[in-house]
């Protein structure tokens, strides 16, 4: 016994590190066990929560030397005690939406407002108050250092339960501001599926752009679909967009070296918002899951893409460093000047 309080002792600035980390990890393997299947979904599920986790670890990896969790004094200080009582909070807000009942309440409450989709309120609420739960828990551990710090991953669940609101209380694409690039983007895919050799019509008389895809070699091969700006990953380029600026905010570079990683990222994430829906329409024509693609696949192209870019970033600063100390050390030599032949005295 003696020697588990030694090796705790001894790793105990490594274990309040990591407290954040478990205190979300819990409660979503609860909620895992309790229902499985809303993290197989990305739109309208809980596969977000695990991106959410994955930049937890990110954040804790880069300031892994740098951040220091704050003094907490005694174990029944107040201090203490509050930052225990932060940790505990996501866990007991699983507990009361799933056994107590808040999430019926907060289902039947929305319904009673006029939401729409206002059995979707209960998991839109989950996102924002982990959010807060996190931005209460960083700051109790690490203060206004670990907020600044552990701004991607807060600002992320936020921005997500943000828009699944959004979308929940003016559906259909009736939210203009996020419409307004729905049909540029529509009609950039529809020139795509025609490269391809389809034959399209679009029409954007209604506020969600009705596009229309066909094979000319089998006119039965066909399909059509309204595009709502969730279908068209509005979301994914305002996430990419937040993401990327506190990142980039962070980096030791200058304001040229990080629009040109905004700008290259922004246009990758927009081209695979177009490839998004070119997908949808050939899974479409094939008969295929149109609706797993677009819940689940379709978003985790973006996502995917959007988590990974940091890394990239880093990656390739690593690169060019080597790259620019390899060529620093191997500048060709200069010949020597040849010295005038001096004869040797008698």
């Amino acid at each position: 016994m003696q020697a588990v309080l030694s090796s705790l002792k001894k790793h105990e600035n490594t274990l309040l590190k990591l407290l954040p980390l478990v205190a979300f990890a819990v409660p979503l393997l609860w909620l895992y066990l309790l229902e499985a299947g809303s993290f197989e979904l990305m739109w309208k599920g809980r596969t977000f929560q695990l991106f959410f986790i994955w930049l937890i670890a990110l954040e804790l990896i880069l300031s892994w030397e740098t951040i220091q969790p704050n003094n907490m004094g005694k174990p029944t200080s107040a201090k203490t005690l509050a930052f225990v009582a932060a940790l505990l909070l996501p866990t007991l807000y699983v507990v009361a939406s799933s056994y107590l009942g808040l999430n019926v309440a907060i289902a039947e409450l929305s319904r009673q407002s006029g939401v729409t989709w206002g059995e979707s309120m209960a998991l839109s609420t989950e996102y924002l108050v982990f959010a807060m739960f996190f931005c209460v828990m960083v700051f109790s551990q690490f203060g206004k250092k670990g907020l600044k710090d552990f701004s991607v991953p807060a600002f992320f669940l936020g921005i997500v339960g943000a828009l699944y609101t959004i979308d929940n209380v003016f559906p259909y694409g009736q939210f203009t501001p996020f419409q307004l690039l729905v049909p540029t983007t529509a009609t950039l895919a529809a020139n795509l599926l025609n490269l391809m050799g389809y034959q399209t019509s679009l029409s954007t008389t209604s506020s969600m752009p009705q596009l229309t895809a066909t094979d000319p070699a089998n006119p039965l091969r066909a399909a059509t679909f309204d595009i709502a700006w969730p279908c068209a990953g509005i979301e994914s380029l305002l996430i990419f967009t937040v993401v990327a600026l506190l990142f980039l905010k962070r980096m030791p570079i200058n304001w040229k070296a990080k629009t040109s990683y905004f700008a290259i990222g922004a246009a990758v994430t927009y081209l695979i918002n177009i490839l998004r829906i070119v997908a949808i329409f050939t899974i479409g024509m094939d008969g295929g899951d149109v609706q797993l693609f677009h819940f689940y696949y379709g978003p985790l192209y973006s996502i995917a893409w959007i988590v990974s870019y940091p890394l990239i970033i880093l990656g390739s600063r690593s690169l060019w460093r080597k790259i620019s100390y390899k060529r620093g050390n191997e500048k060709p030599k200069e010949p020597k000047e040849a010295q005038p032949f001096q004869p040797s005295p008698a």
